[in-house]
């Protein structure tokens, strides 16, 4: 399996565990107040959104039917994986002097 591919996997805990999306929203969130950068602060919002956005599904107010494929955690997925890989390096690299 190629890694990227396991890396999508693991986020599939968040389709179980919807809430769980609000504790990286809150990582994220932390960071950006120690660190005093925005870009936390923006993966923080992205996350919470996607946590409500996965609660409504979960909870089938989004999705009445059967919702076993799910074609937007295509999109979902890289998106979030992206802007959490950036704002993390960004917010843990040294300050250039």
């Amino acid at each position: 399996m190629p890694r990227t591919l396991s890396s999508m996997k693991i986020l599939t805990i968040f389709i179980a565990y919807p809430l769980a999306a609000f504790l990286v929203c809150a990582a994220f969130a932390a960071l950006c107040i120690v660190k005093r950068k925005i870009l936390p602060g923006v993966a923080a919002t992205i996350w919470a959104g996607y946590g409500y956005y996965e609660y409504l599904m979960h909870t089938r107010v989004l999705c009445t039917g059967e919702c076993n494929i799910r074609v937007d955690l295509l999109l979902i997925y890289p998106l979030l994986l992206l802007i959490s890989v950036w704002a993390a390096v960004s917010s843990l690299r040294r300050a250039r002097k």
